[in-house]
């Protein structure tokens, strides 16, 4: 029943670490979506636009880059508008330009506008430089919003936790408290009392955090396979750490709750274990 008890708590606490990390990747992911266009002008030669997209791949806030051509520019606006301007204009007024999307930690309102007004100091290459402003201000709003909520979640889970698995540990101990007692009037000394004790806390602790990590895994897949987009979201290298922490949990707590335990039944008089 102790390992059974840890095994839900450590599930929970694993359920709610996925989730938080599945809810990190999405964000990093919509952050990424956000893609700064810089227009160039109609007079500029090719050397110089080639050289100015080497220049913004140096920079460390650019994760993937494109140059448009007119002709490209022509055939994304008639995909998108389902129309030919060339029926009622002469030639293709769209401009050529540099569309490059942003790595997540520099979606911010002002570094996207020191990134702005970088790039159009050079006035004789560039006509322009948009970006979704009102997009990344709510964004940024929002994304802190969410980020402080799931932080004091996570705080008041994990010290919920704890206490749930220390007392159910606790109570399993109670069991043995004439055991311990009995143990200490015989002249065993408190390590040799509390060395089996211990060793049966590492593997019950070891033991609900593999119950636990089983069917979390479990679910993970299963969800997995109904949203495939999931898959996307997943990043192997922090679960294997999850995973690690809950054993690490696991057995800390119950090796702490167990080593408490006994301490206090051997300062106990025989009359109060009754």
């Amino acid at each position: 029943m102790a390992i059974l008890g840890v095994a839900i708590v450590l599930f929970f606490i694993g359920i709610f670490g996925w989730l938080f990390l599945n809810a990190s990747s999405y964000i990093k992911n919509l952050k990424e979506e956000v893609k700064v266009i810089v227009y160039l002008q109609d007079n500029a030669k090719q050397e110089d636009i080639d050289a100015f997209k080497q220049y913004i791949e140096s920079k460390p806030y650019a994760k993937t880059i494109e140059y448009i051509d007119k002709e490209a520019a022509k055939k994304r606006f008639m995909d998108e508008d389902g129309s030919n301007f060339e029926q009622f204009l002469d030639g293709n007024p769209l401009p050529r330009s540099i569309e490059f999307f942003l790595k997540s930690d520099y979606v911010q309102k002002d570094t996207l506008i020191n990134i702005k007004n970088d790039l159009s100091q050079n006035i004789l290459l560039v006509q322009g430089v948009e970006y979704p402003a009102y997009v990344v201000e709510k964004m940024g709003s929002i994304i802190q919003w969410i980020l402080i909520g799931l932080i004091i979640l996570a705080v008041i889970f994990a010290i919920l936790s704890i206490i749930l698995i220390d007392n159910t540990v606790r109570l399993a101990m109670y069991s043995n408290r004439f055991l311990i007692k009995t143990m200490q009037m015989v002249g065993a000394t408190r390590g040799f009392i509390s060395k089996p004790m211990n060793i049966k806390a590492v593997i019950n602790g070891t033991v609900a955090a593999l119950i636990a990590i089983g069917i979390i895994l479990g679910i993970i897949l299963l969800f997995e396979s109904f949203i495939p987009y999931l898959k996307d979201l997943r990043n192997n290298s922090k679960l294997i750490l999850l995973f690690l922490v809950l054993l690490v949990v696991g057995v800390g707590i119950s090796l702490f709750s167990t080593q408490r335990s006994v301490t206090k039944y051997l300062r106990m008089k025989l009359d109060d274990l009754y």
